[in-house]
């Protein structure tokens, strides 16, 4: 026999208890779940801090990945407390057992003068622009805000620079900062997708703005036209969360992991080298090790040639830069487990070990980050390297050093 939606509200009234605001409160101080079943734009408007965001048309789909246990105790709220009370009919047909209403719901939640937050609120364009990143669960319409207020630094607007700076803007990043002071070559567009033929000659950091702004309007692009040294690598990595290293010499690289390890930074790591790459993520800050637990000594002059030199597959770059872009934007959402003590190597050569996860250890001997660093001030590492002074920059390709490769993950 059809029911009316009257019957339906005034059965899940005689099987749902109701309860006041007041009383949700003290509830909640007690480790009861609420979740709020409105819509997106309900929810962006305001909400209880504390509440668990489904809406109702997603309900059964999500409620056991937010709230496994059937025992526990949940309160369920809408704006006025009628959706709510529907929906808490429906988790008990689901056997949650300990079910509330919130009746009056948000708007008796306010009206008792109650906390309650309210998140970013999205223009048009970013609720369409992220639309795909609001239905994944670990990224939301929190985890873009988080994205839109990050500042990501990367070493080089060259052939790691270039996807992974693409995809940080798409991704939307808010402040993307380059550190490059070549020029885009012809030489450069077989890998370096991010620039084009008619900007031979162009800053390769205005170049990337143009790229950048061409993909999301919104992001601010910092240009840092220096050549890294140790009187200014703090003030420049000073303002970022996030480090990427798309450099390819030894002086940038080592210059970049101390500053990294003295201001307590992530350090996402990528390198390339004709048709294999690697990518990882040093943060002792978080136990990991740093790029001088991995290398604490670079390869004699000459031993480890540069892409110039050698060569490189345009292609790899795209692959180990997007990683890159990964790692960066796990780091600022907080998901996951980053790369911190794995490295993952990439030789696309083999169809056995075309894919190697490593573990690499944090060295409490590490002259840079061990229990007893022996190096607590920058230096310039030219003639640490073997290399001329002219020979630092962070405009390349990041070739792989040749140096022992860590042991094999199990």
């Amino acid at each position: 026999m059809a029911k009316s939606s009257k019957s339906l509200l005034d059965e899940a009234r005689a099987s749902i208890k109701q309860i006041g605001a007041e009383e949700a409160r003290d509830m909640m101080k007690k480790g009861a779940v609420v979740v709020d079943v409105r819509e997106s734009e309900e929810w962006r408007q305001g909400h209880i801090p504390e509440a668990i965001f489904i809406p109702r048309g997603f309900l059964e789909l999500r409620v056991e990945e937010k709230v496994p246990d059937h025992k526990a105790a949940v309160i369920l709220q809408c704006a006025s407390g009628t959706r709510s009370l529907l929906a808490a009919r429906t988790l008990r047909e689901m056997g949650y057992e300990n079910l509330y209403n919130l009746n009056g719901g948000f708007n008796a939640w306010k009206d008792k003068g109650l906390p309650w937050v309210a998140d970013r609120q999205f223009t048009p364009d970013e609720l369409t622009r992220y639309s795909r990143h609001f239905l994944i669960p670990e990224v939301g319409e929190k985890g873009q805000a988080k994205l839109l207020d990050a500042k990501v630094l990367l070493l080089g607007a060259g052939a790691l620079g270039s996807p992974s700076g693409m995809y940080l803007a798409a991704a939307g990043v808010g402040t993307i900062g380059f550190v490059d002071f070549d020029v885009v070559d012809l030489s450069n567009l077989q890998r370096q997708i991010i620039h084009a033929t008619d900007r031979v000659g162009m800053l390769k950091t205005e170049s990337a703005q143009k790229t950048i702004n061409a993909i999301n309007p919104g992001v601010k692009v910092v240009a840092h036209n220096v050549h890294l040294s140790s009187e200014n690598v703090m003030d420049v990595i000073s303002g970022y969360d996030v480090v990427v290293n798309c450099s390819d010499n030894f002086p940038t690289r080592y210059l970049i992991n101390d500053a990294c390890v003295f201001a307590k930074k992530p350090l996402v790591d990528g390198a390339i080298f004709q048709f294999e790459g690697n990518a990882t993520v040093f943060y002792p800050d978080k136990g990991g090790p740093c790029y001088r637990c991995l290398y604490p000594e670079p390869p004699p002059p000459g031993m480890a040639p540069s892409c110039a030199e050698a060569g490189v597959l345009g292609v790899l770059p795209g692959l180990i830069g997007s990683i890159e872009a990964l790692e960066a934007i796990k780091l600022v959402l907080g998901v996951g487990k980053p790369l911190i003590g794995t490295m993952v190597y990439f030789d696309t050569l083999s169809d056995r070990d075309f894919v190697r996860l490593m573990r690499i250890k944090r060295d409490p001997e590490c002259p840079v980050c061990g229990d007893h660093p022996t190096q607590t001030r920058l230096i310039d590492y030219e003639a640490f390297c073997g290399l001329a002074a002219n020979g630092a920059s962070a405009n390349g390709d990041a070739a792989v050093p040749t140096q022992p490769a860590p042991a094999p993950a199990h």
